[in-house]
C-alpha cells in the first residue's frame, strides 16, 4: 500500500531546479512567470478580478519559495542559493513587466482609481495571518500526496505575482508609498510560506534528516540560524503591518463618524452624499444637489462636536440642475 507521505527525494523533485530535467524546469518557470506577470498587470489595469485570479493560478513563484524552505530544512546550500536567486530574479522580472505595462497605459494605476491596487498596497496583520494559514496548507500539500490538488487554491490565496506587478505599475505612476506597500505584501507572503514550511516539516519529522550529506549519509540539520532569521524578518515586517493596521482602524473610525454626520447634513438640505474617498491623507466627501449650496459651517461644527478634526475632511459640492425635456 502506497504511503500518503512523500519521501524527501520526491519533495526535492517537486520544488528543486536540478537533475536531468533542470533545463525544462527552468524554461517552464520563466515562460509561466512572464505570461502570468503580463496577465496580472493587464488584469490590474483593467480592474478585472477574474484576470488577476487567472494570473495567480499560472504563476510559478510558489515553487522556488517552497524550494528555499525545503533547502533550508535539508541543509542543501546549493539548492538554497538556486531557489533564492529564482525568487529574487523572478520578483524583479514581474515588477519590470508591471512597470512596462504601466508605460503604455494612458491613465495612472493607483489605489484611488483602481480596486485591484487598493486591495494590495495596505497590508495588515490579518493579511499575515491569512498568509500563515495558506502557507501551512501549501507545505502540507508538499508533504502529503493525498492533498496535492489543493495547490491551485493555495496559489490563489497566497497571491505572489499580482502584488509584484502592482509594485511596477504604481512605481510608473509615481506612487512610491503604494509600491512599497505592495512589496511589503509580497515579502509577507514569502516569509509566511517559509516559516510555516519549516514548522510543518518539523511536525512531520522531515527536519531530522538531510539527504545532502556526503556519500548519501543522512545528518541532522541545524535550524537555529534559519529560525532566528525568520523571527527577525517577522519583527521587521510586523512593525509596518501593525502601523498600517492601526492607521486603517483609525481611518475607519473617523470615516464612520464623518459619513454619519455628513449624511444627516445632506438630508436636511435635500442634497445627496454620492461618494467617499479615503485613499489619501484626507477623507473626501462628494455631494450633489440643487442650488443654493448648503452652509458648510454647519457640517464643520457637527464634526467638531463629534471630536473629528475638520482639517482631515475635504468636501466637494456639485450643484445639479434638473431639466425636463419635451415640455
Amino acid at each position: 500500500m502506497e504511503s500518503r507521505f512523500q519521501a524527501p527525494a520526491d519533495m526535492r523533485q517537486s520544488v528543486f531546479f536540478d537533475g536531468v530535467d533542470a533545463h525544462a524546469r527552468y524554461s517552464r518557470f520563466w515562460m509561466l512567470l512572464v505570461l502570468s506577470s503580463i496577465i496580472a498587470a493587464a488584469g490590474v489595469v483593467a480592474d478585472s478580478t477574474a484576470a488577476v485570479i487567472g494570473a495567480m493560478i499560472v504563476a510559478p513563484l510558489l515553487g522556488p519559495i517552497q524550494g528555499t524552505m525545503l533547502a533550508t530544512v535539508l541543509g542543501d546550500r546549493r539548492n538554497l542559493v538556486r531557489s533564492l536567486v529564482l525568487v529574487v530574479t523572478g520578483a524583479i522580472v514581474a515588477i519590470f513587466i508591471g512597470y512596462a505595462v504601466g508605460l503604455v497605459t494612458i491613465t495612472e494605476v493607483v489605489a484611488a482609481t483602481n480596486s485591484q491596487v487598493a486591495g494590495r498596497v495596505s497590508p495588515r496583520l490579518i493579511d499575515l495571518l491569512a498568509a500563515l494559514a495558506t502557507g501551512v496548507v501549501g507545505s502540507i500539500a508538499l508533504v502529503r500526496r493525498d492533498i496535492g490538488d489543493t495547490l491551485p487554491g493555495v496559489a490563489i490565496a497566497i497571491s505572489l505575482v499580482p502584488p509584484l506587478t502592482v509594485v511596477g505599475l504604481t512605481l510608473e505612476s509615481g506612487a512610491v508609498d503604494e509600491a512599497l506597500g505592495a512589496l511589503l505584501l509580497f515579502v509577507t507572503n514569502v516569509v509566511a510560506i517559509i516559516a510555516t514550511g519549516i514548522a510543518v516539516m518539523s511536525f512531520y519529522g522531515v527536519t531530522k534528516l538531510s539527504e545532502a550529506g556526503s556519500e548519501g549519509a543522512p545528518r541532522r540539520v541545524a535550524l537555529r540560524k534559519p529560525v532566528a532569521l525568520l523571527v527577525a524578518m517577522f519583527v521587521v515586517i510586523g512593525l509596518p503591518l501593525t502601523l498600517t493596521t492601526v492607521d486603517i482602524s483609525a481611518k475607519s473610525i473617523i470615516e464612520h463618524a464623518v459619513v454619519g454626520e455628513a449624511q444627516q447634513w445632506a438630508d436636511r438640505h435635500d442634497w445627496t452624499l454620492v461618494d467617499t474617498d479615503y485613499s489619501t491623507y484626507e477623507l473626501e466627501l462628494r455631494f450633489e444637489g440643487a442650488e443654493p449650496v448648503p452652509p458648510v459651517a454647519e457640517l464643520e461644527q457637527a464634526l467638531v462636536e463629534r471630536g473629528v478634526d475638520p482639517t482631515l475632511v475635504s468636501i466637494v459640492l456639485v450643484p445639479v440642475e434638473r431639466v425636463e425635456l419635451g415640455g
